[in-house]
């Protein structure tokens, strides 16, 4: 399903279940220790999407382990990101040649468990765009996908800039028919981040009851659509 979404230079690798095989090195056993059970396998089952599309890059097996804040830490040339929700786990990356980050997430097609996250997440603007959508698309839920490129353009901000980017901080616009988006920042940031017209640009995926976004920038600083 990820490669509807995203093409090289950026691979990719995906499960729909967890896959009791996968061996974690011993940094990532520690990172994980402490998590229930069926964290430390969805865990595991991204890391073994990760080594996967590492492979595909021509990079060998190596432990991917996180940040003070949880973010994964990848070989150096290579920038990643790591998704996973329930019944999906999925990790995509790039060489930093050709990618400067990425960003990469996933959802279950269903709306928001708490009905008052959209006013968390939300701002006007974008509340008033998602009755529009709902009328376009109806088979989407548009609250979550909101949450889910909020996610992704977070997870492409963040190596970039190294600091917390809040869900208000964006203003994102979906264009249903063309299965993109775009997130227009409203704080500043480091100038990959910035395309011109000062907005990032993203993909989305609706299927198999999933709710896939990305955003990827390009070593060009041009920041464009996955596909």
């Amino acid at each position: 399903m990820i490669e509807k979404l995203l093409q090289p230079p950026v691979h990719a690798a995906e499960a729909f279940g967890d896959d009791p095989c996968v061996a974690l090195f011993p940094g990532e056993r520690t990172v994980i220790a402490r998590a229930p059970e069926r964290r430390r396998k969805e865990f595991a089952t991204a890391r073994g999407c990760a080594r996967s599309a590492l492979a595909r890059l021509g990079c060998p097996p190596v432990p991917v382990l996180t940040d003070r804040l949880g973010a994964p830490l990848w070989p150096g040339g290579v920038t990643g990101s790591i998704t996973h929700c329930a019944g999906y786990r999925a990790a995509a990356v790039a060489l930093t040649s050709d990618v400067v980050s990425l960003g990469l997430d996933a959802a279950p097609n269903a709306p928001l468990r708490n009905p008052d996250m959209l006013d968390v997440i939300a701002r006007d603007a974008e509340r008033a765009r998602l009755a529009g959508l709902a009328a376009a698309a109806p088979g989407v839920c548009w609250d979550q996908l909101l949450f889910s490129a909020k996610e992704a353009v977070y997870k492409a901000w963040y190596p970039l800039a190294r600091c917390w980017l809040d869900f208000q901080s964006a203003d994102i616009e979906i264009d249903p028919r063309a299965g993109t988006f775009s997130a227009r920042l409203v704080v500043p940031g480091p100038r990959a981040l910035t395309a011109p017209g000062g907005a990032l640009r993203g993909c989305l995926l609706a299927s198999r009851g999933l709710l896939l976004t990305a955003v990827v920038i390009p070593a060009s600083r041009n920041p464009v659509i996955g596909r």
